[in-house]
């Protein structure tokens, strides 16, 4: 079986039986070129993650060191997308970025531990996530310095988050979650049944705001600086929402699955 002649229209699928077949490395590479598209999407989705450590570049560049030898061990004979697969191989890269370089400070983490134990003794309490004000009063500090706390802890909610996902999505990673406002996050394709009802019913346990930061970032691709000015708030304010949404979605998601 020969391809080469016209790779452009020879489908992934076919592209794949061929290069497991005869290693060809021109096979190999319209295969990069098919498939690098994630890794770029994946690199800027989850740029907040190791936005301090790395330049969103250096990452794609590493991606596709990924990329390559995702293709190499792909089994196509498995019920998986190669989509799912490589989408799940670069968030681990970006992860193991993060952890290899664990520059947040000590007092952030101490902060974030305790937020983390308080609103887990109050979910186990109330039976419901616990709100702002409650939460607040818990950790007896004001609403305002609660809000404060939030901002500061964001990158470790949000790494926490990515981490779970992780953990709890099996071999295919997080990508559709469905909700009459928040349609796709297209990089990657939630195929565990379990998970993706539960994330669902988490959303919908947000607040109007909250839901709307996480659909407008993690859907429409916005930054925080676009979504604070859409909403008529301040950026600061716009990551203590994501912050505060992502905690909540982790403490949910913790209790369920």
């Amino acid at each position: 079986m020969n391809l080469k002649k016209n790779l452009e229209e020879v489908t992934n699928e076919e592209l794949f039986i061929e290069y497991k077949a005869t290693h060809d490395l021109e096979i190999k590479n319209e295969l990069v070129l098919r498939y690098v598209h994630i890794v770029k999407n994946v690199a800027i989705k989850m740029h907040g993650v190791y936005n301090n450590m790395s330049q969103i570049d250096d990452i794609v560049n590493e991606g596709v060191i990924v990329l390559m030898s995702s293709i190499d061990k792909f089994d196509i004979d498995k019920n998986i997308k190669f989509e799912s697969f490589i989408s799940k191989r670069m968030r681990g890269l970006v992860i193991d970025i993060a952890r290899k370089n664990d520059w947040v400070p000590r007092s952030v983490r101490k902060m974030s531990k305790d937020i983390d134990e308080a609103a887990n003794e109050l979910y186990t309490e109330l039976g419901r996530l616990p709100t702002d004000e409650e939460m607040a009063e818990h950790l007896n500090v004001s609403l305002e310095k609660y809000y404060d706390c939030l901002g500061d802890t964001n990158l470790m909610n949000v790494l926490s988050f990515e981490m779970l996902l992780d953990e709890t999505s099996g071999v295919v990673p997080r990508g559709q979650i469905v909700n009459s406002s928040l349609e796709t996050m297209p990089e990657y394709y939630l195929d565990n049944a379990e998970l993706k009802r539960e994330v669902k019913r988490g959303l919908e346990s947000l607040r109007e705001k909250e839901k709307l930061v996480i659909s407008l970032h993690y859907v429409q691709g916005l930054n925080m600086k676009e979504i604070a000015s859409i909403l008529g708030v301040s950026e600061p304010r716009i990551s203590q929402l994501h912050s505060n949404a992502l905690r909540k979605l982790r403490i949910y998601l913790k209790g369920k699955l």
